[in-house]
């Protein structure tokens, strides 16, 4: 099963060449590496939260498998749904989808449904997988699309992603892709965001949720990061660093109705 670029030449550009020099030109300096358990990278167009992600995975060491949490932004599909076979193609190339990891994750969680329907026109997890290809050539992933905010499934997924990580003894990064405030006026957009940041920061993935529906953050990834902080917390992490933050206005001047940025790692 081979799952098609959605959002090529639209959200990042369609030439192979041009993509490559693009994220290049996104990631920061050379730096010592952190040992990252997870990260939080935005996924929208790379001119507005580009500079942003290639932050994210500049700071963390890419190991050969990643698990990405995304949102459902189109409403297709299981509202969890992984692919558990299968590859990815991108300008790059194929990413193959870990089978092995995947089918571990659909055996510890139930609730978790082998689903097509919910990645094939969903940009979120998409976006993220052209920093990992220039970054690491070799990387395989775990796609899961999270279309419920109910807070007893995200831990549990978060639990569940924690034990498989665990049994599995292997090298992994859990990566939420998230915008964070949508359509309010950046002053605004700004206050809100760093409520939610602050509790991502604190590691306290319950305070995220009910941060985040008490002060009507929209948040569009909320969810993959509650699990990703649960699963986190689980693994041992004991720190949280806000490495960028920014707001679309930041590119277009527009002031008046932004999307707020945050790249966030967990270690």
């Amino acid at each position: 099963m081979l799952r098609e670029p959605a959002v090529a030449g639209r959200f990042y550009p369609a030439d192979p060449a041009i993509l490559a020099a693009d994220v290049r030109s996104y990631l920061s300096p050379p730096r010592p590496h952190a040992k990252a358990l997870g990260c939080i990278a935005p996924h929208a167009g790379y001119i507005y939260s580009g500079q942003v992600a290639g932050t994210v995975f500049s700071r963390v060491q890419i190991p050969q498998i990643c698990i990405i949490l995304c949102p459902n932004h189109t409403g297709h599909g299981h509202p969890l749904a992984v692919m558990d076979e299968g590859a990815w193609r991108t300008p790059l190339g194929k990413v193959e989808i870990d089978n092995v990891l995947a089918r571990k994750l659909l055996e510890s969680f139930p609730a978790l449904t082998p689903d097509l329907a919910a990645h094939e026109l969903e940009h979120a997890i998409e976006v993220e997988l052209p920093f990992l290809q220039v970054l690491r050539p070799d990387v395989r992933f775990v796609p899961i699309a999270v279309g419920t905010g109910r807070l007893l499934f995200l831990e549990q997924l978060g639990e569940s992603i924690a034990q498989v990580i665990r049994e599995s003894n292997t090298e992994v990064l859990i990566i939420a892709s998230s915008d964070m405030n949508h359509y309010e006026d950046d002053a605004t957009t700004r206050i809100k965001d760093h409520k939610a940041i602050d509790q991502i920061l604190a590691l306290d993935p319950v305070g995220l949720h009910q941060t985040v529906i008490n002060e009507s953050i929209s948040m569009c990834g909320f969810g993959p990061a509650v699990a990703m902080l649960t699963a986190a917390k689980r693994l041992g992490a004991t720190h949280a660093e806000l490495v960028q933050y920014a707001t679309s206005g930041d590119v277009s001047g527009d002031r008046d109705s932004v999307v707020g940025y945050a790249g966030i790692v967990i270690s």
